[in-house]
């Protein structure tokens, strides 16, 4: 009976995908960990290790769907070991002769920790999938929107115009360098191990190291240096990086909440036929899908500490450190992948209203250009100066709330030194806009550039 939201009937597909979930089942890691027995046997054969007949019936036999998984949980109960009973269970498979060569020279953190990491590798290929997907969209609306005006804000607070382009290309360069530093991590992270009790591969003999080359060729994995078993770098620099996605896809999640605010309402989420945003106020339509993506960053994130936690190993290896990552690992990908799958589905929906974002800007009656007002009086009378007599306007619109154009027209140091025709020129925040829509170019040419929004082949 499920009791983990991952798990839930009801709740599991608003904690991750049925995709994320087939990766980490029980089936998979069983599936993964008899994967590493099957090439270690292959391996060990090539080097003459142990019989080649032998190892043709292990692989053949090492297939999950041969096997009970039931039973194999009731015995780990029994002998408290979470490989023998799977070890005991393809050694039947294979018949008492073959079955003696299995798991020969290895130890239970080699099969785990490989199986692990093939499972990882297996997630990543969905993450990298899924924020390119993200990528391509947020460049969609870079693109479409690059000079639509609307405030940028700062503190919370309104602050000068900027557009929604400038505002989604920051997210795409983001996205980008996340894009990248998997990539970069693939090398580092994707390694498997096959040291043998304490990592010396004592138990494999002097062809112990090519013992662990060849298994790890055949599963697609690189060679460790040496035996990583206390070395959890690998585990905690994939959490960190999980976790810096998370942050990204929650940062967007909760700016577009905000966005989507009734006093705001610059942009707003998909809205389906029949969606019910609350059991008691039948006019909502609640920023459910933003605040799922925003909500899962938390958890990600803390799991990134957990993984990291694990990393302090006492001695050669234990038991203590590395089974955080057994909680850790498995849910921080199955909650990204929630993520990634809403924040594509919310983003190819955005609804973008050009119209209200307009309609905020002129909401503080031109006090959003006050920084051009003061620089095209610092000329005539000296930016020093200038910041002080707009200040004083400021405030007093502010404090007896009259509009900045206003009292800037009713203002005889202002009117001396600028025609009110340019005045009123200087106050339309389109027109003041920097360079924001030549750097979404920029952004939009360097993530072209990246090969990352290209479209899989299939």
């Amino acid at each position: 009976m499920p009791s983990h939201v991952i798990d839930m009937i009801m709740l599991q597909n608003n904690f991750g995908t049925a995709e994320m979930r087939r990766v980490w089942s029980d089936e998979n890691r069983l599936q993964k960990h008899l994967d590493v027995e099957a090439a270690l046997a292959l391996a060990e054969a090539e080097l003459a290790l142990i019989p080649t007949e032998s190892a043709a019936v292990i692989a053949d036999k090492a297939k999950v769907e041969l096997m009970n998984i039931e039973e194999i949980a009731q015995e780990v109960l029994k002998v408290k070991h979470s490989l023998m009973p799977t070890l005991k269970a393809l050694q039947k498979l294979c018949g008492s002769g073959h079955g003696e060569w299995i798991h020969y020279g290895a130890t239970t953190q080699d099969i785990v920790d490989t199986g692990m990491i093939l499972q990882l590798k297996e997630a990543h290929q969905i993450i990298v999938r899924d924020l390119r997907a993200v990528a391509r969209e947020l460049a969609r609306l870079a693109r479409e929107h690059r000079e639509t005006p609307m405030a940028g804000r700062s503190h919370g607070m309104q602050g000068l115009p900027t557009t929604f382009g400038f505002k989604v290309a920051v997210l795409l360069d983001e996205t980008i360098r996340h894009l990248d530093r998997l990539r970069e991590a693939e090398a580092r992270v994707f390694t498997g191990v096959l040291g043998g009790g304490v990592g010396t591969h004592a138990s494999f003999g002097p062809l112990g190291p090519d013992v662990e080359r060849l298994t790890m060729e055949r599963l697609g994995l690189q060679t460790p240096n040496i035996c990583w078993h206390s070395s959890r770098d690998r585990s905690a620099e994939y959490a960190g990086l999980l976790g810096m996605i998370s942050g990204t896809l929650g940062k967007m999640g909760n700016e577009f909440y905000n966005l989507m605010r009734t006093e705001l309402d610059e942009v707003e989420e998909p809205f389906t036929s029949g969606k019910i945003g609350s059991s008691t106020m039948p006019h909502k339509r609640n920023p459910a899908a933003l605040e799922g993506i925003a909500s899962l960053t938390k958890p990600i994130r803390y799991n990134a500490a957990l993984v990291q936690e694990s990393m302090v190993v006492e001695h050669e290896r234990d038991a203590m450190s590395w089974r955080g990552e057994w909680i850790a690992l498995p849910e921080s990908c199955i909650y990204l992948a929630a993520q990634l799958a809403s924040a594509k589905a919310v983003l190819a929906g955005l609804v973008v209203k050009p119209e209200n974002m307009l309609r905020n800007l002129d909401k503080l009656g031109g006090l959003l250009l006050s920084e051009r007002i003061m620089f095209a009086l610092a000329k005539p009378m000296g930016k020093q100066t200038a910041h002080e007599v707009v200040y004083e306007l400021c405030m007093k619109s502010v404090e007896e709330e009259i509009p900045f154009r206003d009292m800037l027209m009713a203002d005889a140091r202002i009117r001396e030194a600028v025609e009110a025709e340019e005045l009123e020129r200087l106050l339309d925040p389109s027109t003041y806009l920097g360079s924001a829509p030549q750097t979404v170019d920029r952004v939009l040419a360097a993530a072209e550039a990246s090969g990352w929004l290209q479209v899989e082949q299939a």
